[in-house]
């Protein structure tokens, strides 16, 4: 009997999208053939090897409404002779193909919030697009036979909008040490900050950026996005690249990015409050710190004020001015190695507990749901 076929859909690069790398590696060791389907960039790499199936669409359109219209007729185009025992889309820009060719072949329709998207920054300051894209959440969400999410707050918000059950798959990282070596007394020497992620608005980088110079370290920025030649720009104006105290390295590989985190001092994760997406959110640097060992500066938001309350992993600030940014990363850096070594230890303790075996394990389950089939 041929093993039940899934396909899911993103618009981003699938080498640097490590959430549907876990998803779909862990679907296809546990016995499905897994295909993803994805986006090619002007400077896209090469795809690396995964254990699944991998495709991109080129578009000639590379932002905004003209690209969302051309990649959703692609992608519909590319969907129409293709088979699947399950078709599951991957946030609302990607749901309509999706849910139209599951409906044509009478197959279960899944959608997987990776945010809610109807709340990023982008969408939120933008009335007309935001209403446009709710009335798209509006006709999806009902027709979801299974959705998830990446936290209880998503979850929670997705189930008091539309009255039906939203499960959570949480964005962590595979452990894949037994062990880390105890944890420092202080900040090593020579390591530095590192922020992961995209350059975007919304990630508090101007005002980490503005502290900089206060701050007895060097920040490592690893990923771009909207803001790439602004906040560059802005870190020359300061003097800050001429000086190498920040450094932009781009896009980074994930095994290359796990090797960057491991040596960094102090992981970021900063968000402003511009809409309910950023605020209720539980993004996947959060666990890749927690399991190099290294602690972070976050922002005081639900999902990690949670989590932090229980495992006590990081420095919450309550707010995002330059001088608190400084005063907290000083504290950890230069001013309170206790203090340093007391969060690395509980960053040891706590990766135990948390990490992507225990999630796919419910991921797993619901897929044999959804397809009636009982894996390995």
């Amino acid at each position: 009997m041929a093993a039940p076929r899934l396909l899911f859909t993103v618009t981003t690069d699938l080498n640097y999208d490590q959430r549907m790398q876990r998803i779909c590696g862990s679907l296809a060791k546990a016995g499905y053939e897994v295909w993803l389907v994805g986006r090619q960039w002007e400077n896209s790499r090469p795809l690396t090897p995964q254990p699944y199936q991998q495709h991109r669409l080129r578009c000639w359109f590379q932002r905004g409404k003209l690209f969302y219209l051309e990649f959703n007729l692609r992608l519909l185009l590319y969907l129409l002779p293709q088979r699947a025992a399950a078709w599951c889309a991957i946030d609302l820009d990607t749901a309509l193909p999706v849910w139209l060719r599951a409906r044509l072949g009478g197959q279960p329709f899944v959608y997987d919030a990776h945010e809610l998207f109807t709340e990023v920054p982008e969408v939120v300051a933008r009335p007309a697009v935001q209403r446009l894209w709710r009335r798209v959440e509006a006709f999806i969400v009902p027709r979801a036979q299974l959705a998830y999410t990446v936290g209880p707050a998503l979850a929670q918000v997705f189930e008091q909008r539309y009255h039906r059950p939203f499960e959570v798959i949480r964005n962590i990282s595979r452990l894949t040490e037994a062990e880390l070596p105890p944890a420092p007394k202080a900040a090593p020497a020579g390591s530095y900050i590192l922020y992961q992620g995209a350059l975007n608005a919304g990630r508090g980088l101007e005002a980490l950026l503005d502290a900089m110079p206060q701050v007895a370290g060097r920040l490592v920025l690893c990923g771009e996005g909207d803001l790439s030649e602004t906040l560059r720009a802005q870190a020359a104006a300061l003097g800050l690249l001429a000086s190498g105290q920040v450094e932009f390295r781009g896009f980074v590989l994930p095994d290359e990015l796990r090797e960057v985190t491991r040596h960094a001092a102090v992981g970021i994760m900063l968000l402003e409050n511009q809409g309910l997406s950023y605020y209720y959110s539980l993004a996947n640097k959060f666990f890749d710190y927690l399991h190099a060992g290294i602690p972070q500066v976050v922002v005081d938001f639900p999902e990690y004020r949670a989590l932090n309350d229980q495992y006590e992993v990081a420095e919450m600030v309550p707010d995002l001015t330059p001088a608190t940014l400084a005063a907290t990363l000083n504290r950890l850096l230069r001013d309170d190695p206790a203090r340093y070594q007391q969060l690395a230890e509980n960053c040891r303790r706590a990766r135990q507990q948390v990490s992507w075996q225990h999630e796919e394990q419910h991921l797993l389950a619901l897929y044999e749901q959804v397809t009636g089939s009982k894996k390995a």
